[in-house]
């Protein structure tokens, strides 16, 4: 379960490629010092709690970075029955956005795991602890992948538009699809925003019902920051929420 409150917090950010290439981004939406933190609600219990961190971030190979870290946590009853400590770190290009290294450690209960995953865009080559993977194109990690989507040009974007985003995760590269599927307005913790809705795809099984469908709200404003994301279960479903935004490069537009 907890792995997919990590797919919806930070995959899902990923928010128009629409079928286009994934060209180079001018300039990022983000800055050093932005943070946004997230709580997950099971119903109307607060379940787990989620936190994106923006850094500098040490030289890689000469290449200046940025350090962006997402933790996330269990919270109130469900962190005394099952307690998960989990955190994700990717090191990107300032200029590129695109990952040089990941890092995950996650704890869940008892089990724990970690990885060190080393990009290398020029040669197509990705080295994991599970080996090395061979791709093509541009290529990211979960955290990397939503800070270089929220850069790209929407101003096009119909409703129905379909894109596919590749990333890495654990043994291999995958492929995200998602829908764009209007305008909606949402409220949050912190204001209510002119928001974009999409609808990824998910995979039925052990979480998810046959018929279950994952919505994702982002500002519709020059941050791109998720505000809401809600996603049905076999049993009931979990709520993403918005709860605090520091450090925004541009300024918050809440409706009044």
């Amino acid at each position: 379960m907890k792995k997919y409150l990590l797919f919806i917090l930070f995959a899902l950010g990923v928010n128009a490629a629409f079928g286009q290439e994934l060209k180079d981004i001018a300039d990022p939406v983000f800055k050093a010092g932005e943070q946004l933190s997230y709580r997950f609600r099971y119903g109307f219990i607060t379940g787990a709690e989620g936190t994106l961190k923006v850094e500098d971030g040490e030289k890689i190979d000469g290449h200046p970075t940025y350090h962006i870290t997402a933790d996330g946590k269990t919270a109130g009853t469900f962190d005394f029955f099952y307690k998960v400590r989990n955190r994700y770190e990717s090191y990107v290009d300032r200029t590129t956005l695109l990952p040089y290294l990941y890092l995950e450690n996650r704890r869940e209960g008892s089990w724990k795991h970690t990885d060190k995953v080393k990009f290398s865009q020029s040669e197509g080559k990705i080295v994991a602890g599970k080996g090395t993977f061979m791709t093509k194109g541009k290529t990211f990690d979960f955290v990397s992948a939503y800070y270089f989507a929220r850069g790209l040009d929407i101003s096009k974007i119909k409703i129905g538009d379909k894109f596919e985003l590749p990333y890495f995760l654990d043994d291999g590269v995958y492929t995200l699809s998602i829908t764009y599927a209007g305008k909606e307005v949402i409220n949050s913790a912190i204001g209510k925003f002119n928001c974009l809705k999409f609808n990824p795809t998910i995979i039925a099984g052990r979480v998810f019902k046959k018929d279950s469908k994952l919505y994702l709200w982002i500002t519709d404003d020059n941050n791109r920051i998720p505000v809401k994301a809600n996603v049905g279960l076999i049993v009931g479903s979990v709520t993403m929420e918005l709860t605090d935004a520091k450090g925004l490069k541009y300024p918050l537009n809440p409706i009044k």
